[in-house]
Protein backbone atom coordinates (compact mmCIF):
# COMPACT_ATOMS: atom_id res chain seq x y z
CA UNK A 1 0.00 0.00 0.00
CA UNK A 2 1.66 3.34 -1.11
CA UNK A 3 1.77 5.94 1.44
CA UNK A 4 -0.33 8.35 -0.59
CA UNK A 5 -3.08 5.27 0.25
CA UNK A 6 -2.45 5.29 3.51
CA UNK A 7 -2.64 9.10 4.11
CA UNK A 8 -6.47 9.26 2.31
CA UNK A 9 -7.58 6.56 4.23
CA UNK A 10 -6.02 8.13 7.67
CA UNK A 11 -8.04 11.74 6.16
CA UNK A 12 -11.54 9.21 5.21
CA UNK A 13 -10.70 7.78 8.94
CA UNK A 14 -10.45 11.41 10.69
CA UNK A 15 -13.87 12.77 8.68
CA UNK A 16 -16.00 9.68 9.75
CA UNK A 17 -14.71 10.58 13.76
CA UNK A 18 -15.73 13.69 12.95
CA UNK A 19 -19.27 13.38 11.82
CA UNK A 20 -19.87 10.71 14.30
CA UNK A 21 -18.81 12.99 17.10
CA UNK A 22 -20.33 15.90 15.78
CA UNK A 23 -23.85 13.41 15.58
CA UNK A 24 -23.28 12.62 19.09
CA UNK A 25 -22.88 15.90 20.11
CA UNK A 26 -26.30 17.37 18.25
CA UNK A 27 -27.98 14.76 20.05
CA UNK A 28 -26.82 15.57 23.08
CA UNK A 29 -27.66 19.05 22.71
CA UNK A 30 -31.05 18.36 21.23
CA UNK A 31 -31.89 15.66 24.49
CA UNK A 32 -30.04 18.41 26.84
CA UNK A 33 -32.38 21.35 25.17
CA UNK A 34 -35.83 19.04 25.34
CA UNK A 35 -35.42 17.90 28.98
CA UNK A 36 -35.60 20.62 31.22
CA UNK A 37 -37.52 21.76 34.10
CA UNK A 38 -36.99 25.08 34.90
CA UNK A 39 -33.78 25.67 33.42
CA UNK A 40 -32.54 22.36 35.17
CA UNK A 41 -31.79 19.58 33.03
CA UNK A 42 -33.30 16.24 34.13
CA UNK A 43 -31.03 13.09 34.06
CA UNK A 44 -33.06 10.24 32.83
CA UNK A 45 -34.27 8.16 34.41
CA UNK A 46 -34.44 9.18 38.46
CA UNK A 47 -36.52 6.32 39.57
CA UNK A 48 -38.85 6.84 42.50
CA UNK A 49 -38.31 5.04 45.64
CA UNK A 50 -40.15 1.86 45.73
CA UNK A 51 -42.24 0.06 46.62
CA UNK A 52 -45.01 2.34 47.23
CA UNK A 53 -45.96 2.10 50.39
CA UNK A 54 -48.12 3.63 53.19
CA UNK A 55 -46.75 6.16 56.12
CA UNK A 56 -45.29 5.73 59.53
CA UNK A 57 -49.02 7.26 60.90
CA UNK A 58 -50.64 4.41 58.18
CA UNK A 59 -51.82 7.28 55.93
CA UNK A 60 -51.27 7.07 51.85
CA UNK A 61 -52.55 10.01 50.48
CA UNK A 62 -53.16 10.65 46.31
CA UNK A 63 -53.71 13.84 44.62
CA UNK A 64 -55.67 13.90 41.40
CA UNK A 65 -55.14 16.26 38.93
CA UNK A 66 -57.79 15.94 35.93
CA UNK A 67 -57.55 18.00 32.88
CA UNK A 68 -54.62 20.70 33.22
CA UNK A 69 -55.22 21.07 29.34
CA UNK A 70 -51.34 22.53 29.25
CA UNK A 71 -50.27 24.58 25.86
CA UNK A 72 -46.91 26.15 25.88
CA UNK A 73 -46.26 27.74 28.99
CA UNK A 74 -46.38 31.37 29.57
CA UNK A 75 -47.67 32.42 26.16
CA UNK A 76 -50.75 30.34 26.48
CA UNK A 77 -54.36 32.31 27.89
CA UNK A 78 -56.21 31.48 30.66
CA UNK A 79 -59.83 30.87 29.86
CA UNK A 80 -62.85 31.43 31.45
CA UNK A 81 -61.11 33.91 34.38
CA UNK A 82 -62.23 36.84 35.33
CA UNK A 83 -61.67 40.02 32.41
CA UNK A 84 -59.06 41.46 35.10
CA UNK A 85 -57.52 38.19 35.50
CA UNK A 86 -56.88 37.50 31.85
CA UNK A 87 -54.17 39.79 30.81
CA UNK A 88 -51.38 37.86 33.05
CA UNK A 89 -52.78 34.59 33.05
CA UNK A 90 -51.10 32.10 31.66
CA UNK A 91 -50.45 28.01 31.65
CA UNK A 92 -48.15 29.17 34.63
CA UNK A 93 -50.88 29.84 36.71
CA UNK A 94 -51.25 25.48 36.21
CA UNK A 95 -47.74 25.25 38.05
CA UNK A 96 -48.60 27.62 40.31
CA UNK A 97 -51.24 25.68 41.72
CA UNK A 98 -49.56 22.24 40.92
CA UNK A 99 -46.92 23.66 43.20
CA UNK A 100 -49.09 24.91 46.12
CA UNK A 101 -50.90 21.43 46.57
CA UNK A 102 -47.79 19.36 46.75
CA UNK A 103 -46.66 21.82 49.28
CA UNK A 104 -49.70 22.14 51.02
CA UNK A 105 -50.75 18.39 50.63
CA UNK A 106 -47.37 16.57 51.19
CA UNK A 107 -48.69 13.51 48.51
CA UNK A 108 -47.69 10.15 48.06
CA UNK A 109 -48.84 9.72 44.89
CA UNK A 110 -49.86 12.01 41.92
CA UNK A 111 -52.37 10.58 39.59
CA UNK A 112 -52.45 13.13 36.51
CA UNK A 113 -56.20 11.78 34.60
CA UNK A 114 -55.67 12.89 31.08
CA UNK A 115 -55.68 15.80 29.19
CA UNK A 116 -52.45 16.60 30.10
CA UNK A 117 -51.66 18.78 27.55
CA UNK A 118 -53.83 20.15 25.29
CA UNK A 119 -52.59 19.13 21.92
CA UNK A 120 -53.99 21.77 19.71
CA UNK A 121 -52.11 24.92 21.69
CA UNK A 122 -48.69 23.41 21.50
CA UNK A 123 -46.18 22.48 18.87
CA UNK A 124 -43.68 20.37 20.80
CA UNK A 125 -45.99 17.60 22.53
CA UNK A 126 -42.63 16.52 24.69
CA UNK A 127 -41.47 19.95 25.90
CA UNK A 128 -45.73 20.59 27.04
CA UNK A 129 -45.61 17.29 29.26
CA UNK A 130 -42.20 18.20 30.85
CA UNK A 131 -43.81 21.68 31.89
CA UNK A 132 -46.95 20.54 32.91
CA UNK A 133 -45.57 17.76 34.66
CA UNK A 134 -42.56 19.86 36.39
CA UNK A 135 -43.60 20.84 39.58
CA UNK A 136 -43.95 16.48 40.28
CA UNK A 137 -40.32 15.83 39.13
CA UNK A 138 -38.81 19.18 40.94
CA UNK A 139 -40.75 17.96 44.50
CA UNK A 140 -39.29 14.14 43.55
CA UNK A 141 -43.24 12.92 44.02
CA UNK A 142 -43.65 9.46 42.59
CA UNK A 143 -46.42 10.19 39.95
CA UNK A 144 -48.64 8.41 37.39
CA UNK A 145 -50.17 9.53 33.98
CA UNK A 146 -52.96 8.45 31.45
CA UNK A 147 -54.31 10.08 28.66
CA UNK A 148 -57.55 11.82 27.62
CA UNK A 149 -58.81 12.76 24.37
CA UNK A 150 -56.73 15.56 23.36
CA UNK A 151 -53.03 14.78 24.62
CA UNK A 152 -52.49 13.25 21.26
CA UNK A 153 -53.60 16.30 18.74
CA UNK A 154 -50.20 17.23 18.69
CA UNK A 155 -46.76 15.83 17.32
CA UNK A 156 -46.88 12.65 19.61
CA UNK A 157 -49.26 9.75 18.98
CA UNK A 158 -50.92 7.94 22.01
CA UNK A 159 -48.67 5.04 22.20
CA UNK A 160 -45.55 7.80 21.67
CA UNK A 161 -46.69 9.39 24.77
CA UNK A 162 -47.19 6.89 27.20
CA UNK A 163 -43.76 5.50 25.93
CA UNK A 164 -42.67 9.33 26.95
CA UNK A 165 -44.15 9.30 30.30
CA UNK A 166 -43.19 6.04 31.42
CA UNK A 167 -39.47 7.64 30.93
CA UNK A 168 -39.56 11.06 32.81
CA UNK A 169 -38.24 11.39 36.44
CA UNK A 170 -40.10 9.84 39.07
CA UNK A 171 -42.80 8.45 36.70
CA UNK A 172 -44.98 5.06 37.78
CA UNK A 173 -46.39 5.20 34.06
CA UNK A 174 -46.65 2.13 32.13
CA UNK A 175 -47.72 1.61 28.69
CA UNK A 176 -49.14 -1.19 29.29
CA UNK A 177 -49.39 -4.13 32.02
CA UNK A 178 -47.00 -7.11 31.77
CA UNK A 179 -47.19 -10.63 31.48
CA UNK A 180 -47.04 -11.87 34.98
CA UNK A 181 -46.38 -15.64 34.45
CA UNK A 182 -45.39 -17.95 31.26
CA UNK A 183 -42.36 -18.56 29.24
CA UNK A 184 -43.09 -14.18 28.24
CA UNK A 185 -42.88 -13.24 31.83
CA UNK A 186 -42.67 -9.51 31.61
CA UNK A 187 -43.51 -9.04 28.09
CA UNK A 188 -47.01 -6.17 27.33
CA UNK A 189 -50.14 -7.83 26.99
CA UNK A 190 -51.68 -7.19 24.26
CA UNK A 191 -54.40 -4.88 25.44
CA UNK A 192 -56.39 -2.19 23.74
CA UNK A 193 -54.83 1.28 24.48
CA UNK A 194 -52.23 2.71 26.12
CA UNK A 195 -52.09 3.21 29.81
CA UNK A 196 -53.61 0.38 31.52
CA UNK A 197 -51.37 -1.19 34.25
CA UNK A 198 -51.43 -1.71 37.97
CA UNK A 199 -49.78 -0.08 40.64
CA UNK A 200 -49.39 -1.77 44.63
CA UNK A 201 -49.14 -0.16 47.48
CA UNK A 202 -47.75 -1.89 50.80
CA UNK A 203 -48.04 -1.60 54.31
CA UNK A 204 -46.41 0.94 56.68
CA UNK A 205 -42.79 0.42 57.30
CA UNK A 206 -42.40 -1.81 60.40
CA UNK A 207 -45.94 -3.08 60.07
CA UNK A 208 -46.83 -6.72 59.94
CA UNK A 209 -47.86 -6.04 56.29
CA UNK A 210 -44.74 -4.19 55.25
CA UNK A 211 -43.58 -6.53 52.69
CA UNK A 212 -47.36 -7.55 51.34
CA UNK A 213 -49.50 -5.74 48.51
CA UNK A 214 -52.57 -3.75 50.94
CA UNK A 215 -54.10 -1.24 47.81
CA UNK A 216 -54.35 -1.53 44.70
CA UNK A 217 -54.31 0.96 42.11
CA UNK A 218 -55.58 0.82 38.85
CA UNK A 219 -55.19 3.73 35.65
CA UNK A 220 -56.85 2.64 32.30
CA UNK A 221 -56.81 4.13 28.84
CA UNK A 222 -60.55 5.31 28.14
CA UNK A 223 -59.45 6.18 24.61
CA UNK A 224 -60.27 9.65 22.62
CA UNK A 225 -62.68 9.51 20.00
CA UNK A 226 -64.28 6.63 17.70
CA UNK A 227 -66.91 6.46 15.14
CA UNK A 228 -69.78 3.72 15.86
CA UNK A 229 -71.99 2.50 13.17
CA UNK A 230 -71.67 5.87 11.77
CA UNK A 231 -71.87 8.06 14.87
CA UNK A 232 -68.35 10.00 16.09
CA UNK A 233 -67.98 9.37 19.89
CA UNK A 234 -65.97 9.39 22.96
CA UNK A 235 -63.47 6.12 23.38
CA UNK A 236 -64.39 4.00 26.30
CA UNK A 237 -62.39 0.70 27.80
CA UNK A 238 -63.04 -2.13 25.77
CA UNK A 239 -63.49 -5.88 26.81
CA UNK A 240 -59.50 -6.73 26.24
CA UNK A 241 -58.72 -4.22 28.91
CA UNK A 242 -61.70 -5.54 31.18
CA UNK A 243 -60.58 -8.78 31.22
CA UNK A 244 -56.95 -7.67 32.11
CA UNK A 245 -58.97 -5.98 35.13
CA UNK A 246 -60.97 -9.51 36.08
CA UNK A 247 -57.53 -11.15 35.92
CA UNK A 248 -55.74 -9.14 38.34
CA UNK A 249 -58.17 -9.04 40.79
CA UNK A 250 -58.30 -13.08 40.49
CA UNK A 251 -54.78 -12.72 41.94
CA UNK A 252 -55.32 -14.20 45.79
CA UNK A 253 -57.74 -15.09 47.90
CA UNK A 254 -59.12 -11.80 49.03
CA UNK A 255 -58.13 -8.62 46.55
CA UNK A 256 -57.11 -5.79 48.75
CA UNK A 257 -59.14 -2.80 48.22
CA UNK A 258 -58.66 -1.11 45.39
CA UNK A 259 -58.66 2.30 43.49
CA UNK A 260 -59.83 3.16 39.40
CA UNK A 261 -58.52 6.05 37.64
CA UNK A 262 -59.65 6.79 33.81
CA UNK A 263 -60.28 10.03 31.98
CA UNK A 264 -63.52 9.57 29.95
CA UNK A 265 -66.61 9.25 32.42
CA UNK A 266 -69.23 6.10 31.69
CA UNK A 267 -72.60 6.32 30.56
CA UNK A 268 -73.65 5.25 34.15
CA UNK A 269 -72.48 8.26 35.54
CA UNK A 270 -75.27 10.31 33.47
CA UNK A 271 -77.56 8.45 36.24
CA UNK A 272 -75.94 10.28 39.30
CA UNK A 273 -78.38 13.26 38.78
CA UNK A 274 -81.13 11.53 39.99
CA UNK A 275 -79.26 10.04 43.26
CA UNK A 276 -78.06 12.07 46.04
CA UNK A 277 -74.34 13.38 45.31
CA UNK A 278 -71.88 15.23 46.73
CA UNK A 279 -70.02 18.62 45.20
CA UNK A 280 -71.66 19.96 41.77
CA UNK A 281 -72.86 18.55 38.98
CA UNK A 282 -73.14 21.77 36.53
CA UNK A 283 -72.82 20.04 32.96
CA UNK A 284 -73.79 16.81 31.19
CA UNK A 285 -71.90 13.80 31.44
CA UNK A 286 -69.83 14.17 28.40
CA UNK A 287 -69.53 9.78 27.47
CA UNK A 288 -69.48 7.77 24.70
CA UNK A 289 -72.63 6.09 23.55
CA UNK A 290 -71.29 2.16 23.62
CA UNK A 291 -72.27 0.67 27.61
CA UNK A 292 -68.76 -1.23 27.70
CA UNK A 293 -69.34 -3.36 31.15
CA UNK A 294 -67.03 -1.12 33.39
CA UNK A 295 -69.53 -1.06 36.13
CA UNK A 296 -70.28 -4.34 36.01
CA UNK A 297 -66.67 -5.56 35.89
CA UNK A 298 -65.70 -3.47 39.12
CA UNK A 299 -68.94 -5.28 40.62
CA UNK A 300 -68.07 -8.56 40.12
CA UNK A 301 -64.55 -7.78 40.91
CA UNK A 302 -65.71 -6.60 44.50
CA UNK A 303 -62.89 -4.62 45.65
CA UNK A 304 -62.71 -1.51 43.58
CA UNK A 305 -64.28 0.95 46.08
CA UNK A 306 -64.30 3.87 43.61
CA UNK A 307 -63.20 5.27 40.32
CA UNK A 308 -61.64 8.54 39.54
CA UNK A 309 -62.06 10.87 36.29
CA UNK A 310 -62.13 13.70 34.63
CA UNK A 311 -63.12 15.43 31.35
CA UNK A 312 -66.19 17.21 32.32
CA UNK A 313 -64.63 20.10 34.16
CA UNK A 314 -67.13 21.77 35.87
CA UNK A 315 -68.05 18.75 37.43
CA UNK A 316 -66.73 17.66 41.05
CA UNK A 317 -68.94 15.47 42.43
CA UNK A 318 -68.78 12.12 43.97
CA UNK A 319 -72.38 9.69 43.08
CA UNK A 320 -72.80 6.16 44.25
CA UNK A 321 -73.37 3.20 41.39
CA UNK A 322 -74.18 0.27 43.17
CA UNK A 323 -71.72 0.44 46.08
CA UNK A 324 -69.07 2.07 43.79
CA UNK A 325 -68.00 5.65 44.20
CA UNK A 326 -67.22 7.57 40.89
CA UNK A 327 -65.66 11.18 41.87
CA UNK A 328 -64.68 14.22 39.36
CA UNK A 329 -61.45 15.58 39.64
CA UNK A 330 -62.62 18.97 38.99
CA UNK A 331 -61.04 21.22 36.42
CA UNK A 332 -57.78 22.00 37.47
CA UNK A 333 -55.63 23.41 34.63
CA UNK A 334 -55.63 27.39 33.38
CA UNK A 335 -56.10 26.94 29.71
CA UNK A 336 -58.87 24.25 30.06
CA UNK A 337 -62.61 25.33 29.69
CA UNK A 338 -64.55 26.61 33.61
CA UNK A 339 -66.50 28.96 34.87
CA UNK A 340 -65.62 32.69 35.78
CA UNK A 341 -65.70 32.98 40.14
CA UNK A 342 -65.73 28.62 40.23
CA UNK A 343 -62.40 28.03 41.44
CA UNK A 344 -60.59 25.79 39.40
CA UNK A 345 -59.95 22.95 42.13
CA UNK A 346 -57.88 19.21 42.89
CA UNK A 347 -59.23 15.69 44.69
CA UNK A 348 -57.23 14.63 47.09
CA UNK A 349 -57.86 10.59 48.42
CA UNK A 350 -57.11 9.25 50.93
CA UNK A 351 -56.38 5.80 52.53
CA UNK A 352 -55.52 4.67 55.90
CA UNK A 353 -54.82 1.96 57.99
CA UNK A 354 -56.56 -0.23 60.86
CA UNK A 355 -54.99 -0.57 63.91
CA UNK A 356 -53.98 -4.18 65.33
CA UNK A 357 -52.08 -4.90 68.58
CA UNK A 358 -49.10 -2.77 68.06
CA UNK A 359 -48.76 -2.99 64.47
CA UNK A 360 -50.90 -1.10 61.62
CA UNK A 361 -52.56 -4.21 59.23
CA UNK A 362 -54.79 -3.55 55.54
CA UNK A 363 -57.09 -0.61 54.91
CA UNK A 364 -59.63 0.55 57.05
CA UNK A 365 -61.09 3.46 55.79
CA UNK A 366 -60.76 5.46 52.20
CA UNK A 367 -62.16 9.34 52.29
CA UNK A 368 -61.59 12.10 49.43
CA UNK A 369 -61.73 15.85 49.93
CA UNK A 370 -61.45 18.70 47.49
CA UNK A 371 -58.77 21.85 47.50
CA UNK A 372 -59.75 25.00 46.09
CA UNK A 373 -57.03 27.56 44.17
CA UNK A 374 -58.06 30.02 46.23
CA UNK A 375 -56.30 32.08 48.52
CA UNK A 376 -56.80 29.61 51.72
CA UNK A 377 -56.83 26.87 49.53
CA UNK A 378 -60.03 26.19 50.50
CA UNK A 379 -60.45 22.52 51.60
CA UNK A 380 -64.23 21.31 50.32
CA UNK A 381 -66.55 18.46 50.60
CA UNK A 382 -64.85 15.97 52.70
CA UNK A 383 -66.56 12.35 52.73
CA UNK A 384 -65.64 8.43 54.17
CA UNK A 385 -66.04 7.03 50.69
CA UNK A 386 -65.27 3.61 52.06
CA UNK A 387 -64.70 1.66 55.74
CA UNK A 388 -64.31 -1.90 56.20
CA UNK A 389 -66.82 -3.66 57.89
CA UNK A 390 -64.82 -5.85 59.92
CA UNK A 391 -62.89 -5.59 62.85
CA UNK A 392 -58.72 -6.19 62.53
CA UNK A 393 -57.13 -8.14 65.17
CA UNK A 394 -56.49 -6.14 68.26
Amino acid sequence: MSSATVTVNWKHTILYLTLIISLLYSIETLISHKLHVNHSQIRLKRSPNLPLRFRDDGTFKILQVADMHFGMGSITRCRDVADAEYGYCSDLNTTRFLRRMIEAERPDLIAFTGDNIFGSSTTDAAESLLQAIGPAIEYGIPWAAILGNHDQESTMNRAELMTFLSLMDFSLSQINPPLEDGAERGALRSIDGFGNYRLRVHGAPGSVLSNSTVFDLFFLDSGDRETVQGRRTYGWIKDSQLSWLQDASKQGLNPDPALAFFHIPIPEVRDLWYTPFFGQFQEGVACSIVQSGVLNTFLSMGNVKAAFIGHDHVNDFCGNLKGVWFCYGGGFGYHAYGRRNWHRRARLIEAKLGKGKDTWTGVQRIKTWKRLDDGDLSKIDEQVLWEASYSFLK
